[in-house]
This record gives C-alpha cells, structure tokens and sequence, in this order.
C-alpha cells in the first residue's frame, strides 16, 4: 500500500487526555509476538506502525515504563496515565523512531501490516495472516540511518 508523504494520521487514548497526529508512510507496520507485548497489551500480540520521530507530534501528559529487550536494549513504552492506554513505544537500539499502538489510531484500518516478528512466542489462538512475511524472532533489520 502506499501513502502519501503528507498524508496526517491523528489518534488518542481511550480517555481522550492524550492526542497525537503522524505525517506519511510508515517505516514498517508489524505484529509483533514477543512474551512483553503480549503482557503490555494483555493480548496475544501488539501491532504498531514506526514512524521518525520527527514526523510524530503528540500532546497531554504521559507516563513511562522502561524495560531491557532480550538483545538488550532499552525499551520505552509510552502510555496515558489516566487510562492506561498504551500509545507509542521506543527502542533505543533505534533512535529516532517511535512505535505507534495501532488501536490508538483515530482510523486503524489506515495501514496494512507487513511482517510478524517473534512467531516464536505466538499463541496458538492468535491467528496471523499466513501470507505476511513472519519471523521467529525479531530479525536483523533497522530503519534507514541506524548504523
């Protein structure tokens, strides 16, 4: 699918205390299987669209929890504290990039997802398109510009 550059996405927490907008394509859209996005979202999965963070621009107050990745990275994960919501994540083993929640999208069918990063940890009630690109783990890739 392709995007415009100046296409603007805007979306927000359950509440409606913290809104953000996000200008063009994503970098990548994935699900992603890992053992923390599934106890982060309390789902079987996270899906998430990483954008530069210089095309992202948010408003309302946030709270944060950091936690280190199996490759050990840092990773930021950004939510409302008055609902909880998580909005946006960030890894600091690719700075300059944020991961935005696809729910929190004011219009979620906006983009497709095109990959499934660490299959591995799928559960077996969490069906994925079996036509998406997947990955047992995450694989080694980083967004144009990191190094």
């Amino acid at each position: 699918m392709t995007y415009p550059n100046d296409q603007v996405q805007s979306g927000g927490c359950l509440c409606g205390a913290v809104r953000y907008s996000v200008t063009g394509a994503p970098v990548i859209f994935a699900h992603c299987h890992c053992r923390d996005c599934q106890r982060g979202g309390g789902a079987g999965h996270s899906t998430g669209a990483m954008f530069p963070v210089d095309r992202f621009r948010i408003s309302g107050d946030l709270s944060e929890f950091r936690l280190s990745s199996d490759k050990g990275t840092r990773v930021t994960r950004s939510f409302c504290p008055t609902c909880g919501s998580g909005i946006f994540g960030r890894n600091d083993g690719m700075t300059g990039h944020v991961t935005i929640a696809l729910g929190t999208l004011d219009d979620p069918s906006a983009f497709t997802p095109e990959v499934v990063v660490f299959a591995r940890s799928r559960p077996a009630w969490d069906t994925m398109n079996p036509a998406l690109a997947t990955f047992d783990a995450q694989p080694a890739w980083k967004p144009d510009g990191e190094g």
